[in-house]
């Protein structure tokens, strides 16, 4: 058996790799899916049958990103990282997705441990077949499946933040990475979609329990040239959500788009 940061969501105990068995000392056992996520969500944890991004959201978000529209910020945050990341390091990804920028992170840190976590069973399953030699978990980042301490990094990509949890799981002195959409980001598209589109709120920076680092942006103009892509670009996002069908026949009548993708990528230390 070999160990892993993972916790036992029952008891709190550290789990144990057995092929594809994960299991404590108390005898808690968790199989992972032949696509490679292990399921650590309690059920008393779950908002809902089934929670995290739909599996429509996830595949809108896998298509869009593997055309390398968001390659910007992917490098961005790797840069961001590179200070900090030395070899046998361990890194998590609270809210990971589908592991575009995951899967990205390792290639950049191969001698790295990486680990994934996500609401949502599709996205983590992506995940974990995106990056075959990371550890991926079906798991809410309010409650994060971790020991104390046995991260040297966390990042948090257009994830919920709790940090408090990221706190606990940090290491003294550790590293959080946060990316967040800059207040222009995707202006293009709101404006032909909306009627009165607004700009993305930027909070201020400080979080309790970090000291702030640096902030690094992440900016670039992409040109979409099919309806196709433009509506898997709006299906990532938020909007998805909340749009009426005025607003939606807007969006399908659009067939080509340049649109700003501009991100600031926040560093923090514990």
């Amino acid at each position: 058996m070999s160990d892993t940061l993972w916790k036992c969501p029952v008891c709190g105990e550290m789990l144990d790799i057995a092929g594809l068995t994960l299991q404590c000392r108390n005898r808690h056992s968790f199989d992972r899916a032949k696509k490679g996520a292990v399921y650590l969500l309690p059920s008393n944890k779950k908002h809902s049958d089934v929670p995290g991004d739909n599996p429509e959201m996830v595949r809108a978000r896998r298509d869009f990103l593997s055309k390398g529209y968001y390659a910007h910020l992917r490098d961005t945050i790797i840069g961001a990282l590179s200070p900090y990341m030395g070899e046998n390091h361990t890194l998590l990804d609270a809210g990971c997705g589908e592991g575009y920028y995951t899967a990205g992170i390792h290639a950049a840190f191969p001698q790295s441990q990486v680990y994934g976590v996500d609401i949502s069973k599709t996205a983590a399953n992506y995940a974990a077949k995106a990056d075959p030699t990371g550890f991926y978990a079906v798991a809410s980042v309010f409650h994060l499946p971790v020991l104390d301490g046995a991260c040297d990094a966390v990042v948090s990509i257009f994830a919920p933040y709790c940090g408090e949890e990221f706190l606990r799981v940090l290491k003294p002195g550790g590293v959080f990475v946060m990316a967040i959409p800059a207040a222009k980001h995707l202006w293009e598209l709101k404006t032909a979609v909306y009627d009165q589109p607004y700009e993305n709120e930027v909070k201020d920076y400080a979080l309790d329990g970090f000291r702030f680092l640096e902030k690094r942006e992440a900016k670039l103009e992409i040109h979409l040239d099919s309806a196709e892509e433009i509506r898997s670009l709006f299906g990532m996002t938020p909007y998805a959500y909340r749009t009426g069908a005025k607003e939606r026949e807007r969006l399908q009548a659009l067939n080509s788009l340049d649109v700003r993708a501009e991100f600031e990528v926040l560093v923090y230390q514990k």
